[in-house]
């Protein structure tokens, strides 16, 4: 089976991106992965641009309406919203849940308890999963990082207990998240813990997926510095 190359997007709208360069740069791409706090037309600039599909999660920014002179919307017009939900597409199992940790009042934000319960919501699908297919989820996404893996010690972008759980019982052969801002090349992209690479994909990044091998091909902003790192 061939590789699934993925473009994954997050918090930071990208010029290049939101030009007619973008069907020269991305022409390989099979599928969008959207992390969080990107507004809905710039994301539906993206699908159109593209013709790809595109899967989201909302993050604590995102918006629930978002107004423009094109009219009102509550979601990127030809993206599929991922919280709560597993799918599969091109080969890959997909589960997704949105937002992060409440620290003002506002919408997709959640308590850490409130997070266990968007994860043990998705545990009877991937049961089925795993038993229609050998496996549980080949990618997890989520605006959140996990806890103790890319997140800060601030409340707002603490990670997510279950996560850390999660990736651990699961096995997923990716997470891609948002939320955690790269201000250089010493601040980590991608970490490995246990089976899973756990990717920051802030602004965004390129990775090339094969539905049947669990290895990663890290490209877009990423150097050498941004190997991954063994975390237990």
């Amino acid at each position: 089976m061939m590789p699934v190359r993925i473009l994954s997007l997050s918090d930071v709208q990208i010029d290049a991106i939101y030009s007619a360069w973008i069907t020269e740069r991305f022409k390989d791409v099979d599928l969008i992965i959207g992390c969080g706090d990107l507004a809905y037309y710039y994301l539906e600039f993206v699908i159109s641009m593209l013709n790809k599909p595109l899967y989201f999660v909302r993050g604590n920014h995102s918006s629930i309406v978002e107004y423009s002179s094109a009219g009102s919307r509550t979601y990127p017009h030809g993206g599929v919203d991922l919280h709560g939900r597993v799918v599969q597409i091109a080969g890959l199992i997909i589960a997704g849940i949105e937002g992060s940790l409440r620290y003002r009042p506002g919408p997709y934000q959640y308590s850490q308890l409130e997070m266990w319960v968007h994860v043990m919501r998705l545990v009877p699908p991937l049961l089925r999963a795993r038993a229609v297919s050998g496996r549980y989820l080949d990618v997890f996404v989520t605006h959140a990082p996990p806890w103790g893996i890319h997140d800060k010690p601030d409340l707002p972008h603490q990670g997510i207990k279950a996560f850390r759980w999660f990736i651990q019982v699961f096995r997923p052969a990716y997470h891609f998240h948002g939320h955690i801002h790269i201000y250089g090349n010493d601040d980590t992209r991608v970490t490995r813990f246990h089976n899973t690479n756990v990717i920051n994909t802030y602004g965004y990044l390129e990775t090339n997926i094969h539905p049947t091998v669990r290895g990663i091909t890290p490209l877009g902003f990423l150097n050498r510095r941004d190997l991954p790192k063994l975390q237990k």
